[in-house]
């Protein structure tokens, strides 16, 4: 199948009639006709209906186009944007991450790699749940991780970005907001959110304040499920300070606790790229600068 009989039979499909498409499409008729009668021998059914007044789907003809005009559009894009990149950039690296605010100095370290190395692209890719599965296929060059989920990996170099704490979310006028530090004990008779994914030192935690007690608690399926339901009044939750976007939507409040969480970038081991190299050590230099910065 070629990209020119895709563009026949998609515009038979909006003309639905042979003589039509063909001038729209600047070629004979006898050669419009042989390409579709070729398309239709390749997939093995008949797409098109003739007859004397011009041409129709067959229903497994318009299910067929419909998958074809989004496959076109989708070229058509990927054209667009490989040429796109071949007049702008030479390379590329891509950074794959669970949510937008996971790496808070993205932005700021994609700026200023941009002017250190303008040809080099910088590619975010947010995958929930899928990154780790994405990076260990090769289908992204940087991978946003906690260290405790690296260590079975091989072929892996793991850079240490930064070490983020435990705060408690609520809605910004629950009295709890006003406190500078949460305790167990401020939890007492509030429903708290659990589930959702949550690492292993946040079990922990969680664990530790359901079982003192005077705490009831729900799961909540994912992050942005329990913000739902912090801005509906259902409950507070306890969450790694890389997830807070800093909209001031939410409170977060520290939470009394040891329990950190180790962020680094992982980047495999063959990829000894110079500009992949100096774009981690940037991002590492902007979380060392910053160490005021609530994480």
């Amino acid at each position: 199948m070629t990209t020119k009989q895709i563009d026949f039979c998609i515009e038979l499909a909006r003309t639905l009639n042979f003589s039509r498409a063909a001038e729209n499409l600047f070629v004979s008729q006898p050669t419009f006709s042989y390409q579709i009668r070729l398309l239709e021998e390749e997939v093995g059914f008949a797409i098109f209906e003739r007859s004397g007044k011009g041409a129709s789907l067959t229903p497994a003809g318009s299910q067929f186009v419909s998958f074809l005009a989004n496959l076109r559009a989708e070229l058509k894009r990927a054209i667009e944007q490989g040429q796109n990149y071949s007049r702008t950039w030479k390379d590329s690296i891509s950074i794959s991450l669970m949510v937008r605010q996971a790496v808070y100095f993205l932005p700021e370290a994609m700026r200023l790699f941009a002017e250190q190395s303008p040809q080099v692209q910088i590619v975010p890719k947010f995958q929930y749940e899928r990154g780790m599965e994405s990076f260990l296929k090769h289908e992204a060059d940087l991978l946003f991780s906690l260290r405790e989920r690296t260590r079975q990996l091989s072929d892996v170099v793991v850079y240490d970005l930064f070490q983020s704490h435990v705060y408690l979310i609520t809605r910004r006028d629950d009295p709890l907001a006003q406190k500078d530090l949460i305790t167990q004990a401020d939890l007492r008779g509030r429903t708290l959110m659990v589930g959702g994914g949550s690492p292993a030192a946040l079990r922990a935690v969680q664990h530790r304040v359901i079982s003192a007690g005077g705490v009831s608690y729900f799961n909540s399926a994912d992050h942005d499920t329990t913000l739902t339901n912090v801005a509906a009044g259902r409950g507070v939750c306890l969450a790694p300070g890389f997830l807070n976007d800093h909209s001031g939507q939410f409170a977060w409040i520290p939470y009394d606790c040891d329990e950190r969480f180790f962020c680094v970038l992982c980047a495999h081991k063959d990829d000894t790229r110079p500009s992949l190299l100096s774009f981690v050590r940037l991002l590492q230099s902007l979380y060392h600068e910053a160490v005021a910065f609530p994480l």
